[in-house]
């Protein structure tokens, strides 16, 4: 059953990306629940196609359609876009949740894990926004949904050197998301900006950031899940 104010959105499309895993993943599940169209994408799409199946068995009245895409590369992404136009008309809701975390301090990390998080993180966003307002635009969409999932790291920074980079990208979403909410007041348009910014979320990301230490990452979950982290919050880690 669709929840309420969730009527209007039924066969509509919204685009996931980082939809292989995590708040991806059960974003893009919730959605198809309530009937949408979801492209969900990621580099690998192997799990996407696996939910896809699931939520296809459950008789979930939306469908989820897998799409390859490295958000690091701006062609994919063009291509992607492209892609939803001739095949579905276009993006109505547009939900910026891919992000990564590399272990690259800065007063001694590598340059290529500072681009790596630069790209996905602020420049993938960006580039997403951008053409799903104008494949809004172009349809005369003016109630469409652009959603930057944050995280309280875009707010403050942690005495944790192996976040202060990724921080910076995410504090890079809270300020992009303020100036789309004011280009998109100065354009007259009912489109809407919305910034969520999740605390800790037991998914694979602390894998992904102490990639060389796993034993830390599920500790990070761990302490969480059984309430041993007697932390400040400028301690705990987003």
């Amino acid at each position: 059953m669709a929840r309420p104010g969730m009527e209007r959105w039924r066969d509509r499309l919204a685009l996931v990306t980082g939809a292989s895993g995590g708040i991806g993943a059960a974003v893009a599940r919730a959605l198809v629940q309530q009937g949408l169209k979801v492209v969900g994408c990621a580099r690998t799409v192997g799990n996407i196609e696996e939910l896809a199946a699931e939520c296809k068995s459950a008789g979930y009245p939306g469908t989820l359609i897998p799409y390859r895409c490295d958000l690091s590369n701006e062609e994919d992404i063009l291509s992607m876009f492209s892609a939803i136009r001739s095949q579905h008309s276009g993006v109505d809701i547009c939900i910026n949740n891919a992000g990564l975390a590399r272990p690259d301090t800065l007063l001694s990390g590598s340059t290529s894990g500072w681009k790596d998080m630069f790209n996905v993180n602020v420049l993938a966003l960006s580039i997403c926004t951008r053409e799903a307002y104008q494949s809004m635009k172009e349809r005369n969409v003016d109630d469409g949904h652009i959603i930057n999932i944050n995280s309280m790291s875009g707010h403050r920074v942690l005495p944790l050197s192996v976040t202060h980079f990724y921080s910076a990208t995410k504090y890079a979403v809270t300020a992009l998301t303020e100036g789309l909410r004011q280009e998109l007041r100065e354009a007259q348009t009912h489109i809407r900006a919305t910034c969520i910014s999740p605390g800790v979320v037991e998914t694979q990301f602390a894998f992904k950031l102490h990639d060389k230490d796993p034993e830390k990452a599920a500790a990070t979950y761990e302490q969480m899940k059984i309430g041993d982290i007697q932390m400040r919050p400028t301690e705990q880690v987003t």
